[in-house]
């Protein structure tokens, strides 16, 4: 088995919009930010000036809680770019406060991923500014099963 890792060396590096600014400072410090609405309590990923749910303009930046499960994955053999070294496994994950994230998994086997897996954040940084959310199966849900 080969366990996936962060393959962060040479990928190309994010453009910060002024919209998302906020997010990467959170990344920086170790929390997983997203904007969630006063008005009807939706979250608003990614980053933008009104609620996908309602169209208010009353946003707020929270920290959610950086676990969520796998919804959808793919495993690249073939990369793009020789920056992404093989094999990785981009996935969205689908985050507990109810939004979902592109991401990409480490931390496992490619074989053990599967819908619904329980996921946790881990943090990397690509560069002064930007810090990527991996995400790893969390620990915390197998103390639970094993003890189940």
């Amino acid at each position: 088995m080969t366990q996936l890792a962060p393959r962060i060396n040479g990928i190309p590096v994010p453009r910060m919009a002024p919209e998302s600014v906020e997010y990467w400072a959170g990344t920086r410090v170790g929390e997983l930010r997203y904007q969630r609405c006063t008005a009807c309590s939706a979250p608003n990923f990614g980053p933008g000036l009104v609620c996908r749910s309602c169209r208010s303009r009353d946003l707020e930046w929270v920290a959610g809680a950086g676990r969520g499960v796998v919804y959808s994955w793919t495993v690249v053999w073939r990369p793009q770019t020789p920056a992404f070294e093989v094999p990785y496994a981009p996935a969205i994950v689908r985050l507990d406060e109810g939004y979902d994230l592109l991401t990409a998994l480490v931390g496992l086997d490619h074989l053990e991923i599967a819908e619904g897996l329980r996921v946790a954040v881990e943090f990397h940084a690509i560069s002064d500014e930007i810090t990527l959310p991996f995400f790893r199966p969390d620990p915390s849900a197998w103390s639970g099963a094993a003890a189940g």
